[in-house]
């Protein structure tokens, strides 16, 4: 929607308001503003000018040359209009002017003669598509003054981005309704509120579609003269950017934009029999050529305004060429209707036919005002176009009459909603500073009856947006909802679950996911004696086969079955995980207890079988599952002295009856069994189909859930040097290489950054039944850089220590 503020001055009080404070007041007031355009800037330079003189020029037959005066000044112009004569007040551009297109005037010489500049034409200065000469100005201005402010042409046109349903605002007279009531002042109209009293008897109306168009009025205007506008009409609809054509049509235009009800005007002469039928198109009437010279393909439900023969116009979007106003016309019909919302979109869109008429009508327009409009429009063709009309006589019919509604608004339930705190007495204010009539039946309620203009209002929800848009959007107070959101404290089993599994997959494991159901012959293949607690199984009293008649005690046995699939599949090297549960019987028909296990399996290449290029065959071994272990104590932050329960590897006699001996190790914490891996015995494999060798590991993960991992820190980069030392130790082969490692690592040494153990070597010098094992120590200060003497000191407490504590030789590795 376009208007000008020139043009909103004539409907309400503007004094003192700036162009800024209004536009920023109208976007709080939800209409948003999309722009904001001094008009006609490019033609500053242009003058008025007063021809003087017009010869013939010397040396051309269709030129003459003008002497005009401009103020003080006077200048000789070459012009080729044919209406240049002396006397006539003109637009001139001097040299120096850039005409809109970015076109710049030169001092020239025309056909040997110096012309100053040009005589412009309306098509020259943008405001005309066609022109047949030099523009003619009033005698009343005064040459020398600037064109634009002479012709009131002066002016901010601003732009507003309406949402679908502010059709109200679609108008002049909407906005300035908007203006007059945030500035609380009246809103000056140009008509009181008129009917129609005396029905015509020269023309008839007939609505047989009234569920499309509810009202439909015209009055009829005898001796109308076709020409062109006054200068004022013309600078209204070419400051919002429509095209003037002639008296007629830019009225109707000029009202559409004023009050928001597009109007039509028919030739009367050319309707068939004095009638206006309001219907559908029948089956030989689909093809219609509109205003636009463009035929159109109908649909049956498209509704068409006809005479007593065939369709003059497609309702409310686009009249007909068969019933246009020409320059010939003498008698116009006026047309002012009110149709079906949803009926117009539809016909719009699939005739992709959009005008300023329809889309007023989409939006919905006042059915009540329907008379105001065409009486404003006959009162200015009676002065702009002559001719005669009967006042107050024409025809209103009116089929889809409503009662007007009432609404009941809360005042709690409107202050609670907003977020404010307002008066009855404040609320009725507001609303009836916009047209909206209240009634106050008690404290607090308000009775509020929506003007027919406001096609929008529905419901008390409505009602609510008025106040909040009224009061201001901004200076509604900003405040948090007060809503529970707190999130739902996270399993920590689960948790881990999940990190221990991306840990594995990482390792570059699969998992495996195996039924909870098992047979019971896989404790016999498992080796397990007769007193063993896992060969006590929940059975199950209806199982799918034999293969799963008992509820698992162990996951081991499922993930062999998962390395001999594989293999018989030509999958050799493997790495798989599981973390599932096992079930231990209870008293009978109780359930049973159900345990949390993290088991894996590793078989074949450590490297896997598609990396012969860049790494050697080697099979898998203890120490790779110990290491996977290691892994994933480190990441869980359980494999350090400073966690509160230490998980440890020993080696015990007593093994797992299927793990082969002395390949075997037991996890500890707290001084208890938690787990263990090793290999498993070649019986138990071949037993399952396997003829190579499987390591494995099985852990209680529900005790590993239950430990303390030392909390994440940070520790920045080291900026000092560090100092390695390395050490060899002759022990008793009884002493394992851990051992000595957990002592350094037990001994707290502030200065120790790193240890590991580099060789173990049997035989040479070495004395049967002893061993050499080498550990590399790092020392390193965070607050200095360490000398001889500091790395010594540290040296000699850990050589000390591992000395009195498993004896043997020392030497310096």
């Amino acid at each position: 929607m376009k208007f000008t503020i020139d043009w909103l001055k004539n409907y309400v009080d503007l004094d003192g308001l700036l162009p800024e404070e209004l536009t920023d007041k109208l976007t709080m007031l939800g209409l948003e503003v999309e722009g904001m355009t001094t008009l006609f800037e490019e033609l500053a330079d242009v003058k008025v000018a007063r021809i003087l003189e017009a010869v013939p020029h010397p040396n051309a037959d269709t030129l003459q040359l003008c002497k005009v005066a401009v103020g003080d000044e006077q200048y000789e112009i070459v012009c080729g209009a044919p209406n240049a004569r002396a006397g006539l007040l003109t637009p001139v551009a001097l040299s120096g002017t850039v005409l809109p297109g970015n076109f710049k005037i030169k001092k020239s010489k025309v056909r040997g003669v110096v012309s100053n500049g040009m005589l412009c034409s309306e098509k020259e200065l943008g405001l005309s598509e066609e022109s047949d000469g030099i523009m003619e100005l009033p005698e009343n201005l005064q040459h020398g003054d600037s064109f634009i402010h002479a012709m009131g042409l002066s002016d901010i046109q601003i732009e507003v981005d309406l949402t679908p349903n502010r059709a109200d605002c679609a108008s002049v007279i909407g906005i300035a309704r908007e203006v007059a009531g945030f500035r609380g002042t009246a809103l000056k109209l140009p008509l009181e509120n008129g009917a129609i009293s005396r029905q015509s008897e020269e023309f008839s109306v007939e609505i047989e579609a009234p569920d499309l168009c509810p009202r439909y009025a015209g009055r009829l205007i005898r001796n109308v003269t076709i020409g062109p506008s006054p200068w004022w009409l013309q600078r209204r609809l070419i400051s919002i950017g429509l095209r003037p054509i002639n008296n007629v049509v830019d009225v109707t235009n000029f009202v559409m934009m004023e009050y928001g009800q597009p109007l039509h005007a028919f030739d009367f002469d050319t309707l068939e029999g004095g009638k206006i039928i309001v219907r559908t198109p029948r089956s030989d009437e689909l093809n219609f050529v509109t205003l636009d010279e463009k035929e159109r393909k109908l649909d049956p439900e498209m509704l068409m305004i006809c005479d007593a023969k065939h369709p003059v116009a497609v309702a409310g979007i686009m009249g007909g060429m068969n019933s246009e106003v020409s320059e010939t016309t003498t008698n116009i019909l006026l047309e002012s209707a009110c149709f079906n919302d949803i009926s117009i979109r539809r016909t719009a869109r699939k005739l992709n036919l959009a005008s300023d008429a329809s889309y007023r009508f989409e939006r919905g327009v006042d059915p009540e005002g329907t008379i105001n409009a065409m009486n404003r429009a006959v009162q200015l063709l009676l002065e702009l176009a002559g001719g005669s009309c009967p006042e107050s006589e024409g025809i209103d019919a009116y089929p889809g009459r409503k009662p007007a509604k009432t609404l009941a608004l809360h005042i709690q339930r409107c202050n609670e909603l907003n977020g404010i705190e307002l008066s009855r007495a404040q609320i009725a204010s507001m609303l009836e500073s916009i047209g909206i009539h209240c009634e106050n039946p008690d404290e607090e309620t308000l009775l509020v009856t929506p003007p027919s203009f406001r096609v929008d209002i529905e419901r008390q929800a409505d009602l609510v947006e008025e106040v909040a848009r009224l009061y201001g959007y901004d200076r509604i107070p900003v405040s948090l909802p007060t809503v529970n959101l707190s999130y739902p404290e996270q399993d920590p089993a689960r948790l881990l679950r999940l990190e221990t599994s991306d840990i594995f997959a990482r390792l570059g494991f699969s998992e495996a996911i195996n039924y909870s159901f098992s047979s019971s012959d896989h404790l016999d293949m498992m080796n397990l004696t007769a007193d063993d607690p896992r060969r006590k199984q929940v059975e199950l009293l209806n199982p799918l086969n034999e293969e799963q008649s008992a509820m698992r005690t162990m996951l081991i046995p499922g993930l062999l079955e998962n390395v001999g699939r594989n293999i018989r599949f030509q999958k050799t090297s493997l790495k798989l995980f599981e973390i599932g549960k096992v079930f231990t019987p209870t008293e009978e028909n109780l359930q049973p207890v159900e345990n949390t296990r993290l088991a894996g399996v590793l078989s074949g290449n450590i490297y896997g079988e598609f990396d012969p290029l860049y790494h050697k065959q080697r099979n898998v071994d203890i120490f790779d599952a110990k290491g996977c272990i290691e892994y994933l104590l480190q990441a869980l932050r359980l494999n350090t002295t400073a966690a509160d329960n230490i998980v440890s590897f020993e080696i015990l006699q007593e093994k797992e009856p299927f793990v082969e001996s002395g390949r075997h190790l037991s996890l500890f914490s707290d001084k208890k069994v938690i787990g263990s891996l090793g290999k498993l015995s070649d019986d138990v494999v071949k037993s399952f189909g396997i003829k190579q060798q499987v390591y494995f590991f099985d852990i209680d993960f529900d005790i590993l859930c239950s430990l303390t991992a030392l909390p994440k820190s940070f520790s920045p980069l080291p900026v000092y040097p560090s100092v390695k030392r390395d050490i060899a130790l002759v022990v008793a082969d009884n002493v394992s290489a851990g051992e000595l490692l957990q002592s350094v690592r037990e001994s707290r040494e502030k200065l120790i950054e790193h240890s590991e153990i580099f060789d173990i070597f049997k035989g040479g010098k070495i004395p049967e039944g002893y061993k050499s094992v080498a550990l590399s120590i790092t020392y390193r200060s965070p607050s200095k850089t360490l000398t001889e003497k500091n790395v010594e000191k540290a040296h000699s407490k850990i050589v000390k220590t591992l000395t009195d504590t498993f004896g043997g030789q020392f030497r310096e590795a």
